[in-house]
């Protein structure tokens, strides 16, 4: 069985200000279709797959599980970083993971947020390598360029194998180039754009980490040997996973071994790493024109339009991304500049790098509706099921107005149901706790007034997500 490994890590900047750091690009819905980690569960499901193992940090530990829920896919492991350190570390941990499972195992390495057209030779190429990998090769996927791209690493192939797979020794790895050297590779014929897809013999894997890179294997392992587990997630221990030098695998195996592979692949990938890559990967209109939302277009060719809530109209602009809180105008042969926005923002120590006006929290989510001196207006949706943690805020009171469904609430020692068009009033330093006990989501409207309306501002007793006191709501 191959064990897919899915990482699913990133820092939300290169499709600002849909993706936040707090609600990076493969949990995003584009044009109405799933998510990228959504497709990514979808292709590795059944067939000679084993459940996968996930690997993110903890932030983002209750979206994964939503979205493996969505896929109706259970996770052999869904492991949490509790630091950044790059994907050599944590290809380190799934690989001892996979090998308590099967000293044999081979693992199948990918992002969560890339894309793919063609999901059935994909599933086919992962066996081929996965029949290489076995014999102790460590097979990269070089995805055949189409276009001189300035924004990918390249590969170059070496001589042939003698495997059923057409595949070739990889000779050297070359960083992001100029565009007049990718315009070389792309005339020579044997440069591959590196997909950061890799299929591993675990055991080899590991060997070839203990020669080469043995400072990660032996923090790796140790935050691997002391993790603990948190309802079905795995926690890294923290200070020895620390430890491990925050480098790509590619820097810390792959182009110091001998045994790296790469196979070549032509199966319309993209890594959607930017609007413009997003906007060759999306459906097109007549115009060359990918929409999503609403929108009245004049005159308007080869752009990228995408609105969550307001009409859009343009006149001949080159790219336009529109969410509630932010807008980009960006022409597209600047789109890999939007990290310079996300920079920006950091610098004046704003927020809208970090998170979207909707929150999503294990229990559903909210939304800043309205905000102003001393009030806060917001739309909190606990799905069937959800429980808020008991909680206690010291500068701000609450009223909730149920707008759909039920509410169990408990103020202090007293517990109560509240139905629609009802409403109830949560005093400053009052124990309190929401919970929607039916079948159906729970809308309430919830209006904060007080002098300190951060979402910090919270004391967390009882919580059955484990969350730590940090954690808002």
């Amino acid at each position: 069985m191959i064990v897919p490994v899915i990482l699913s890590g990133g820092s939300g900047t290169r499709l600002w200000p849909l993706s936040r750091s707090k609600y990076p690009k493969q949990f995003i819905r584009f044009f109405k279709n799933g998510s990228l980690l959504g497709s990514t569960l979808r292709r590795v499901a059944g067939g000679d797959f084993a459940s996968p193992i996930v690997i993110c940090n903890d932030e983002h530990r209750f979206l994964v599980r939503e979205e493996l829920s969505a896929a109706a896919m259970d996770a052999e492991a869904i492991i949490l970083e509790p630091v950044a350190r790059n994907t050599a570390p944590a290809v380190a941990v799934a690989a001892l993971a996979a090998l308590k499972k099967s000293p044999d195992a081979v693992i199948a390495v990918m992002p969560s947020d890339h894309a793919v057209r063609d999901v059935q030779s994909f599933a086919s190429i992962l066996r081929s390598a996965a029949d290489i990998a076995a014999s102790g090769r460590l097979v990269l996927f070089g995805i055949v360029p189409t276009t001189p791209h300035t924004g990918y690493g390249y590969i170059r192939r070496g001589a042939q194998l003698s495997d059923a797979a057409t595949s070739f020794a990889v000779d050297a790895f070359f960083e992001k180039p100029s565009r007049d050297v990718a315009e070389g590779y792309l005339k020579q014929g044997s440069y591959y754009w590196n997909s950061g897809i890799f299929v591993l013999h675990a055991r080899t894997f590991i060997d070839e980490l203990k020669r080469l890179s043995p400072q990660i294997l032996d923090a790796a392992g140790a935050a691997f040997d002391a993790a603990t587990p948190d309802l079905e997630f795995l926690r890294l221990d923290q200070a020895n996973f620390a430890r491990c030098p925050g480098i790509s695998i590619d820097y810390a195996v792959m182009e110091k071994t001998s045994r790296a592979v790469v196979l070549p692949i032509d199966i319309g990938w993209s890594d959607v790493g930017s609007w413009a890559s997003l906007w060759e990967y999306a459906p097109r209109d007549a115009q060359n024109n990918a929409v999503d939302g609403d929108a009245i277009l004049v005159d308007t060719e080869d752009c990228l339009i995408h609105s969550e809530r307001s009409l859009v109209a343009t006149i001949g602009v080159k790219g336009l991304v529109d969410t509630p809180d932010a807008l980009l105008v960006a022409d597209q042969s600047r789109a890999q500049d939007v990290s310079r926005i996300v920079s920006r923002l950091k610098e004046l120590g704003r927020k809208e790098h970090e998170q979207h006006i909707r929150s999503y929290r294990p229990w559903g989510f909210f939304e800043t509706l309205s905000a102003g001196s001393r009030f806060q207006v917001k739309l909190l949706h606990v799905k069937p099921g959800g429980r808020l943690s008991m909680q206690m805020h010291h500068h701000r009171s609450e009223h909730w107005v149920v707008v759909r469904g039920t509410a169990k609430v408990t103020r202090g020692d007293t517990t109560e149901f509240v139905q629609e068009n009802e409403s109830v009033y949560i005093k400053a330093t009052q124990w309190h706790r929401l919970e929607n006990p039916g079948k159906v989501p729970l809308d309430i409207i919830e209006v904060q007034i007080g002098s300190y309306l951060g979402e910090d501002d919270i004391i967390r007793g009882d919580d059955i997500y484990h969350r730590a006191t940090n954690e808002t709501r």
